[in-house]
């Protein structure tokens, strides 16, 4: 548990272009996993690390986030008269999880200047950011060790993960230098989305940072990257260099169970696995996936066996 940070920042302005049109008129992050937004994870996640103060950088037809998390007091009347008690707890949970704030972003000129928007409410204490399309398994926790690995090392802090190099375009990529533990490394320099060929290594930026308030002084005279954007990970790369004045960065290395729910085929999937494990569902849906997947032809997937 964290005891000096309290605050995590949790941007949430995307379009969700890639699940349109599902997304036309509802946030990305309120998609179900399962019976739950996928928000919600995100949010637990920062509250069972100690993270009692969450910021949400929300955009235009945002207003569904900020519905989730309030009371919605005529479904609670309703349920409470129809005794309905288990249904009763899942609706207040959400409102009851922590102090949430909201601020929007404004023009979408991407992650760095999502953060920048948090100077006000963050202040000059040193913070997490949490991205919405990681999910981290409860079982596996991450954030906690950031936190504890920053405090130690009074370093901002990211989340690394190995990834297939032919996937590596899709991330930003870290040159490291490794420490004695295993599991942590220093970051030498931090590149956005490289060809295979210009990464520095195959571990990849996922979506967990614990950054020192000096990222904001960074930010501020970041000109736009990669696609024209402010990208959080040119501000990092310029504080990996300057350790003097912003304590570097460290990497720690995750091993444990993400679920990516950014890419339409990973959210599927994470929506599956998730499913499996669940004693609700589980039971009935693990035979259920076998016998479907039995009926598939091998050689074309899509028709059934004849």
């Amino acid at each position: 548990m964290s005891t000096w940070i309290t605050k995590a920042v949790i941007p949430a302005a995307g379009l969700g272009t890639r699940f349109l049109p599902a997304t036309k008129a509802m946030p990305k992050e309120m998609l179900p996993v399962v019976d739950k937004p996928a928000i919600q994870y995100v949010v637990e996640e920062a509250v069972a690390a100690g993270l009692s103060d969450v910021l949400m950088v929300t955009g235009r037809n945002k207003n569904a986030l900020e519905n989730h998390f309030d009371r919605m007091t005529e479904l609670e009347s309703l349920l409470e008269k129809k005794g309905d008690a288990t249904r009763l707890a899942k609706v207040r949970e959400s409102n009851e999880l922590a102090d949430v704030h909201y601020v929007r972003q404004g023009d979408p000129r991407g992650l760095g200047h999502a953060v920048l928007r948090a100077r006000m409410h963050v202040g000059e204490e040193p913070f997490a950011v949490l991205l919405g399309d990681d999910i981290i398994d409860a079982r596996d926790p991450l954030l906690s060790r950031m936190l504890s690995e920053s405090g130690k090392r009074n370093a901002s802090i990211v989340a690394l993960m190995e990834v297939d190099p032919g996937s590596i375009h899709m991330y930003g990529a870290a040159a490291i230098e490794t420490t004695d533990d295993p599991d942590v490394v220093r970051i030498t320099g931090l590149v956005e989305k490289p060809s295979q060929a210009d990464a520095p290594s195959n571990l990849a930026i996922i979506g967990r940072y614990v950054l020192r308030p000096e990222v904001f002084d960074v930010l501020e005279h970041t000109a736009p990257g990669k696609g024209n954007e402010i990208q959080l990970t040119d501000a990092l790369q310029e504080m990996a260099v300057d350790v003097e004045g912003t304590g570097g960065v460290f990497g720690v290395i995750f091993r444990g169970r993400r679920y990516d729910t950014g890419d339409r085929l990973d959210y599927i999937k994470a929506i599956v696995q998730l499913a499996v494990e669940r004693d609700d569902l589980g039971p009935e849906l693990r035979p259920w996936l076998s016998e479907f997947v039995s009926t598939l032809n091998p050689e074309h997937p899509e028709q059934p066996v004849p």
